[in-house]
């Protein structure tokens, strides 16, 4: 896909990953929409760094729990730039366990609402914009919660439902992939533990003992943590490149599902 041009839906924008993601397809030469509702303290400097790509872009303050504001948001994309080709559906509610303690309800409720409703009811609406360019592209998100769960040592950062969330973000994927397909390619990037996410840069994370840290860092095969650079590149490369992937999960951890447990030296053997 040829970038310059294109109208790209960027959500929960205003930092971390979503503004590295809105940054780098604005670089490229893609017009932008990013749409925050929290971090409103961030704006200022999103404003600052949208203008200086020098691409056209709008942002947009649209609380995706109220799912009858969606198609509100959607229509301005439209109003403004006439098309849309690519969603990045980037918004979630996490509960750290070491955080939030035990669940009550309101947290419970948040986190599905955000992480599954809002994501099905931005799809819904921006569907029929991106099969009418006939070669659209949407990418979710979602986290490794959804294979490990609330074990090892991520039990402290992932908690039952948020994992459960996560793990229906990839059925929404597949399903997606078949309603939109042939026009519209949907997969999906499931995310470790990054700098902005779960990692580094997060209140949870600075709740942890050095002792933790270096535990998880070390269940991940590759030694580190994520950075938003990981996740653009990715981003890049199915939105460019992955041609004939749908339905797909591309999974990007460093290694961590992998972790833990490592291959033994091969044995002499008996023949």
């Amino acid at each position: 896909m040829d970038l310059k041009g294109k109208v790209a839906l960027v959500l929960g924008a205003i930092k971390g990953i979503g503004k590295g993601v809105a940054l780098s397809l604005a670089n490229a030469g893609v017009k932008v929409t990013v749409n925050y509702f929290d971090w409103a303290e961030e704006l200022e400097v999103l404003k600052t760094d949208l203008t200086d790509t020098g691409q056209e872009h709008l942002i947009l303050n649209t609380n995706l729990l109220e799912t009858k504001a969606i198609p509100g948001m959607i229509k301005k994309v439209i109003e403004r730039f006439g098309q849309l080709d690519i969603l990045i559906n980037n918004i979630e509610r996490g509960g750290w366990p070491v955080v939030h303690g035990p669940y009550d309800q309101k947290q419970w409720d948040l986190e599905m609402e955000t992480t599954l409703r809002a994501k099905h009811w931005v799809f819904d609406a921006a569907l029929p914009h991106l099969k009418t360019t006939g070669d659209g592209v949407v990418i979710n998100f979602s986290s490794i919660a959804g294979i490990v769960g609330r074990s090892g040592p991520a039990s402290l950062i992932f908690n039952d439902g948020y994992a459960a969330a996560q793990r229906g973000i990839s059925l929404l994927t597949e399903t997606w992939a078949r309603i939109a397909a042939p026009e519209v390619r949907v997969n999906e990037i499931m995310l470790g533990l990054f700098q902005t996410r779960h990692a580094e840069e997060t209140r949870g994370w600075a709740l942890l003992t050095e002792k933790q840290k270096k535990t998880l860092k070390a269940h991940t095969l590759l030694g580190r943590t994520g950075t938003v650079d990981d996740v653009v590149k990715a981003v890049l490369y199915i939105i460019k490149d992955a041609e004939f992937m749908t339905g797909a999960v591309l999974r990007l951890d460093g290694g961590y599902v992998l972790g833990g447990e490592r291959v033994a030296e091969m044995p002499d053997g008996i023949l």
